[in-house]
């Protein structure tokens, strides 16, 4: 996701600070704007359509226990925030935004050193997150910051393509899928992400494909901010045919998954924008199919 460019200069009188329920509505406005304007910059569509829904993701990361977040404040006034998701072994980045009239003064250099100082005090394993590729200053930035890229990824978005193939059942994940998918995502990453996918069987996003018997894949959502785990490329393809729509810009593929990524251009969905995986900590290469959320 966006971030605001680091600078040799500080901005005076800088702090940051934890972020409460009521930073939500200035943040993300903050968070509409910033992205909206680095999109357009590079005539991208924003990530985020509207303030209202920008508002809306913030008030939820900002208020959930599985979350830390962190405002930037210049004498008294929030002018950008950052988000850790701390619901499992490794941890997501983002969104990081900078207003974009104090922009170029290290406070998004700042910012991410918080949650980085964060993780490492937490002992996570790991630290991940997906960046706009063709924001080349917050591509710079991460990589100064020690994050390493690991795979180039396309937002795709299109139409339902609605088709379930023989011998699969797609169904809502359950409470009783969890320690299942939790399996799967091990095999594949080597780290699971059970609790991202305890609050999507909560919301009632999360859907499981089953073949022979067992799950064969599953999805936090089809979506933007849903992450998707499967033994292979076709049990994944079960899961994105059988969505009825791609939440927000769309789903994050793996480009180097050139099978994957041309099954999808074959039924109609197209590259909305390019993005990056980066990551620092531990890293396996995946031993199966998968796609990323915005947050890893």
């Amino acid at each position: 996701m966006a971030v605001a460019p680091e600078s040799s200069r500080k901005p005076q009188s800088l702090q940051i600070r934890r972020a409460t329920a009521a930073d939500a509505a200035a943040c993300g406005k903050i968070c509409f704007e910033a992205f909206s304007k680095v999109a357009a910059e590079h005539n991208f569509p924003p990530e985020l359509p509207s303030p209202e829904m920008a508002i809306g993701v913030l008030s939820v990361m900002f208020a959930h226990p599985g979350f830390f977040c962190v405002v930037a404040e210049q004498d008294g006034k929030l002018i950008g925030s950052n988000c850790l998701d701390e619901r499992t072994p490794i941890v997501g980045v983002g969104p990081i935004t900078v207003d974009h009239a104090v922009q170029n003064r290290a406070a998004g250099r700042q910012l991410m050193q918080a949650v980085m100082s964060r993780a490492a005090e937490r002992k996570f394993a790991g630290i991940r997150l997906v960046q706009a590729a063709y924001h080349n200053r917050s591509l710079s930035l991460y990589a100064k910051l020690g994050f390493v890229v690991r795979e180039p990824l396309a937002c795709m978005q299109g139409p339902a393509i609605q088709t379930t193939p023989a011998g699969y059942q797609v169904r809502s994940a359950q409470a009783a899928d969890l320690a299942a998918c939790n399996d799967l995502c091990l095999q594949v990453h080597g780290h699971d992400r059970g609790g991202e996918l305890h609050d999507a069987i909560q919301q009632g996003t999360a859907v499981v494909a089953e073949s022979g018997g067992r799950v064969r894949a599953y999805a936090t959502s089809l979506a933007f901010f849903g992450h998707a785990v499967g033994e292979n490329n076709q049990d994944l393809q079960v899961l994105i045919a059988n969505a009825k729509e791609f939440k927000g810009p769309g789903i994050l593929v793996p480009t180097r998954n050139a099978e994957l990524f041309r099954w999808c251009l074959e039924r109609g969905l197209r590259v909305v924008q390019p993005n990056t995986l980066m990551t620092i900590g531990l890293y396996n290469e995946p031993a199966g199919a998968y796609l990323p959320s915005i947050l890893f």
